[in-house]
């Protein structure tokens, strides 16, 4: 019989061979272990890396199309006005000599409204929207149409609740409402240089509170970019005064002149008056509202009396 040929005989368990064979074979499977935990390790930190510089961007209300800011936060505007050329939005409307805009831009002020002011006209949008309150982002309230934001839709404040409006809301409110929009409309006649007596007050004139609710119906989606003089041919001169200051209330929010290439941005700030033209050549729109809660009233002015609304009264 030939010799069998034997293997090389086994190390028992345990023995100093064995113990001196297995380490080679441990570094063959440690090696892609260790580079997948590093490579885990570093994904991770990267992806950690790259949500903060979100939240942060997020938090701040950055948007990529804005490379201009016409009025920061922290700036105390005694007037800052920039003239841009009109549109022809006007001429497809009656035009009245002295009063249409020939002379068209923007403008921001913090030395109308004081910031107490503020504070007590918001107290009036608080007690009015503590009423009701849109269940999406944006709510509304007119004090001279009576329009209320309520769940999905709009009810009239004053048939709706009746007397209970007189315990909500005082004469002194209504008074001080009336004292604001007219230190708002003489502004805007020193501004383009006309007869604050040619303006008029013009629908929609709204309290607005924004938050980060998620939108219910078309009305919540305010954020969309959109030209005053086509969305409401009687505007003929906008204007905002805001309620609440941008990075303390809310983040987000900001409200942004679409130029190409070049958009302007408003920062909010309780006291500020933001006011403008109408047509396209003040394109604009609002970034959406990321946390807090954002306060402001929209007055808006025509040339013709023809759409011209009282101030409002509380009956």
């Amino acid at each position: 019989m030939a010799p069998q040929r034997r293997g090389a005989p086994k190390a028992p368990e345990g023995s100093g061979a064995a113990e001196r064979r297995r380490p080679n074979g441990m570094k063959n499977v440690r090696a892609p272990r260790e580079t997948q935990r590093k490579w885990l390790r570093a994904a991770t930190l990267g992806a950690c890396a790259a949500l903060t510089a979100l939240l942060l961007w997020g938090s701040l209300g950055g948007d990529d199309g804005v490379t201009e800011v016409l009025a920061h936060r922290s700036e105390v505007l005694l007037g800052r006005f920039i003239e841009v050329p009109c549109s022809e939005d006007y001429d497809s409307h009656r035009r009245f000599e002295g009063c249409s805009p020939r002379k068209c831009g923007r403008g921001v002020t913090d030395a109308v409204i004081t910031r107490d002011e503020a504070r007590r006209i918001r107290s009036i949008a608080e007690k009015g929207l503590s009423l009701g309150g849109s269940d999406g982002g944006a709510s509304i309230l007119d004090l001279h149409s009576g329009a209320l934001s309520v769940g999905r839709h709009f009810v009239n404040l004053y048939r709706y609740f009746g007397d209970k409006v007189q315990n909500i809301f005082s004469e002194e409110d209504f008074q001080l409402y009336r004292d604001v929009r007219q230190k708002v409309q003489l502004a805007i006649a020193q501004a383009f240089g006309i007869s604050a007596s040619s303006l008029y007050l013009t629908k929609p004139t709204f309290f607005s509170r924004i938050n980060s609710t998620e939108a219910r119906t078309a009305h919540d989606e305010y954020w969309h970019a959109h030209v005053d003089k086509v969305t409401y041919g009687s505007f003929d001169y906008t204007s905002l005064l805001y309620l609440s200051d941008y990075l303390d209330d809310f983040g987000g929010g900001r409200f942004v002149f679409m130029e190409e290439g070049a958009n302007k941005t408003v920062e909010p700030r309780a006291g500020r008056v933001s006011f403008f033209t109408s047509g396209s050549e003040n394109l604009h729109r609002v970034e959406k509202v990321l946390w807090g809660t954002r306060y402001a009233v929209t007055i808006a002015f025509t040339c013709d009396p023809d759409h011209g609304i009282a101030d409002p009264v509380l009956t």
